[in-house]
């Protein structure tokens, strides 16, 4: 690539990262399906962390707060976390500010916060907007496949081994209630395409 192409493309991307803070660029990997082509910073360390090494496993992705009423909903998702992710499952948390300003604090204080009340191990993301005109690029394509925005903290939506959405559950809907377990386990008992 020549000097003036780079300067372009690197324009580009600064650009990108001024609208979508906490999101990072990344091409599709090969075999991914495009809803995982998405790159997100962790939260414990923003350090970039590829969505594409999830393909191949069942999805709960959950946008989280704090400071809510649900934010006990922590402990669900850690319980249903270590009972199926050694068959296959992950949570993927995505804290948000975007309902009643429940989630005012750094990428640190929410790492801290989440690590010392609710002992959370599943992968979690920088903070990053999931609703409204500007989602982040994985909420924005759930959000086009489902036809459903989150409508608090703690929605919910499950994704199979294929990377393609299966429902959605709104805030109320416990982790742990049967109507997503039973769900979770009928995917898992279905092979990835």
């Amino acid at each position: 690539m020549n000097r003036i192409a780079r300067k372009i493309v690197t324009g580009c991307l600064l650009t990108l990262f001024i609208f979508f803070p906490g999101v990072k660029v990344v091409n599709a990997a090969s075999g991914c399906s495009p809803l995982l082509s998405h790159t997100f910073l962790r939260l414990q360390d923003e350090a970039p962390q590829n969505l594409c090494q999830y393909q191949g496993k069942v999805i709960l992705a959950v946008n989280t707060a704090s400071f809510c009423g649900f934010t006990s909903q922590y402990e669900g998702l850690e319980k249903i976390y270590a009972k199926y992710k050694d068959q296959g499952f992950v949570v993927l948390g995505f804290p948000s500010n975007d309902f009643g300003q429940q989630e005012p604090g750094s990428n640190k204080e929410i790492a801290d916060f989440c690590k010392n009340t609710y002992d959370v191990k599943f992968p979690m993301f920088a903070k990053s907007v999931v609703s409204g005109s500007n989602p982040n690029p994985f909420f924005k394509m759930l959000i086009a496949k489902t036809g459903t925005t989150p409508k608090w903290n703690f929605y919910k939506y499950l994704i199979d081994r294929n990377g393609n959405v299966v429902d959605s559950f709104g805030s109320v809907t416990k982790p742990t209630g049967s109507s997503i377990t039973s769900e979770i386990e009928k995917l898992l008992g279905e092979k990835a395409q």
